[in-house]
This record gives structure tokens, C-alpha cells and sequence, in this order.
């Protein structure tokens, strides 16, 4: 009965103090957790479990490591908030599946992504023909992103964070001699100061960092 008792009591911390945690790292979506994301909460979920079945060790032996894990998912969130790079390396960057009503073969496979998960996807967004998608991306969460010749064109960073994506410019056709004109045709010339550039319905909007 004194075992019991234990046991329910620290399920019922571990509880609160995890909801704490789990508010203080942020809202975020199931489908839209990083990889960093996922690894925590997993090694959360297995300290918490130790916790509550070791009712003969301290229970601070569990909170410490839960703390300590979230000083670590703090950290990378500051540094893929400033790092575009670190973010590659963590999460990835979106694949583009299908293009102008092509399905690349090659980018399916590096993402072992087969046939049945791309119509899946097609139909859960609602698509009935694959020559009807101008461009879909296989996003880092997994999701599928289709836009469609009747629809709008996807957003294309051109400057994130003060850092060129020359891939980008290769997707839309254009070269970075193209763009550094386009940026001096405003009075731009350190993309070191633009916090974002894309390309969006023809055109190149700009927002400068904030000082």
C-alpha cells in the first residue's frame, strides 16, 4: 500500500512538472517536432518512467536529467533561431518531390520515399492529378506541401537569416548576378543585413533585420 502510495504520488508530479517543461519549450505540433525535438522527449519519456518504477531512489535523480535536457533543447533552439546551417544539419531542408508534373525519381529515393506514401499524400491534399502539381515538397516533419497550376506558387527563400540559398535560385532559374541587381536596384547592397528575401508571384519581397 506504501509502494502504491509512492507510486501515485510521483506520477502525479512527474506529471505537472513535465506539462511545466513542455509549456516552457514551446508550442509546436506533433507533425512539426525537429529531430532534437523527438530525441528529448523520448529520453524524457524514459527518465520519467524510471522515476516512477525506482520508488527506492531519490526522485531528484530523475528531475535533474529532465532539466538538464531541457537547458539542451533550449540551447538548439537559440542557436537554429541565429544558424541556418545548424538548422540544415538538424532538421533537413524540404525535398522537392514533384516538379511541373514530374516526379523526381532520384530525391524519392535519397528520402527512401516511395510511390504509395506520395498518392497517400496527393489525396489527402485533396489532388487528383499529378500533371495538375507545378511543385511538392516532402517538408523535414514529413508532411507533403503540393501547390497546384491553379493555385498559388510556393514562397522560394532566396536570404534567410543573411545567408544566400543559390539552390533556390537554381529552382526558379535565376543566378545570384540577377539578384545582387535587384537588391542594388533598391539600395541594398550586404545581404549580411537582410533578415528575409523571397521570390513570391514574380516578384522579390525584402525585410531588413531588426536593429
Amino acid at each position: 500500500m506504501h509502494e502504491l502510495l509512492i507510486i501515485s504520488f510521483r506520477t502525479i508530479f512527474l506529471y505537472v512538472f513535465l506539462l511545466v517543461i513542455l509549456r516552457i519549450m514551446g508550442k509546436r505540433e506533433v507533425g512539426e517536432l525537429g529531430v532534437i525535438d523527438v530525441v528529448v522527449f523520448i529520453i524524457m519519456a524514459e527518465v520519467a518512467a524510471m522515476i516512477v518504477e525506482s520508488t527506492d531512489k531519490p526522485i531528484i535523480d530523475g528531475i535533474l536529467p529532465i532539466i538538464l535536457l531541457l537547458i539542451i533543447q533550449y540551447l538548439s533552439s537559440l542557436i537554429s533561431l541565429k544558424s541556418k546551417k545548424f538548422r540544415d544539419i538538424v532538421d533537413g531542408d524540404p525535398t522537392l518531390i514533384i516538379k511541373n508534373g514530374q516526379i523526381q525519381e532520384q530525391e524519392m529515393r535519397k528520402q527512401r520515399y516511395n510511390l504509395d506514401d506520395l498518392f497517400q499524400q496527393l489525396r489527402e491534399n485533396q489532388v487528383g492529378s499529378i500533371h495538375n502539381v507545378t511543385f511538392a515538397y516532402l517538408e523535414p516533419s514529413g508532411n507533403l506541401s503540393v501547390f497546384t497550376k491553379d493555385g498559388d506558387l510556393p514562397i522560394v527563400g532566396l536570404i534567410l537569416d543573411g545567408e544566400l540559398q543559390p539552390e533556390h535560385l537554381h529552382l526558379i532559374g535565376k543566378t545570384e548576378d540577377w539578384l545582387m541587381k535587384k537588391l542594388k536596384s533598391k539600395n541594398i547592397t550586404d545581404i549580411t543585413e537582410i533578415f528575409y528575401c523571397s521570390y513570391e508571384q514574380g516578384e522579390i519581397k525584402i525585410q531588413m533585420k531588426e536593429n
